[in-house]
């Protein structure tokens, strides 16, 4: 009986992972072995940043609220605790925004938590 392989799945899973690696720089992108390294490589980084983006974004948000709370006179743990404590339920991604985007705004907030 003659050998069996199955070519079709074989190429497909390798020709998947070669268009992952379009834009890739040298043998990164046309080598099957180094391609298929520097993919799964890839793949680990973009799980991992998925969830550091989120890290860094909240810093980014704390940043600009103790900015804009500074302007107002507040800390920025000064300002939060207050706007716990009074119950109003604004998450630090929509108080960034307002601190950016809308001043008015996010000075009436400071202004009722006062």
């Amino acid at each position: 009986m003659p050998r069996s392989v199955n070519s079709v799945a074989s190429r497909a899973r390798r020709k998947r992972i070669m268009s992952l690696a379009k834009g890739y720089f040298g043998r990164r992108k046309n080598v099957w072995t180094v391609a298929k390294n520097a993919v799964e490589k890839g793949l680990t980084y973009a799980y991992r940043d998925r969830k550091a983006k989120k890290r860094t974004f909240r810093g980014i948000w704390i940043q600009r609220i103790n900015a804009a709370a500074r302007e107002q006179g507040f800390s920025y743990s000064a300002l939060m605790g207050k706007i716990n404590a009074s119950g109003i339920s604004l998450n630090r991604k929509v108080l960034a925004d307002l601190a950016m985007n809308h001043p008015a705004a996010f000075k009436a907030v400071v202004d009722k938590v006062r």
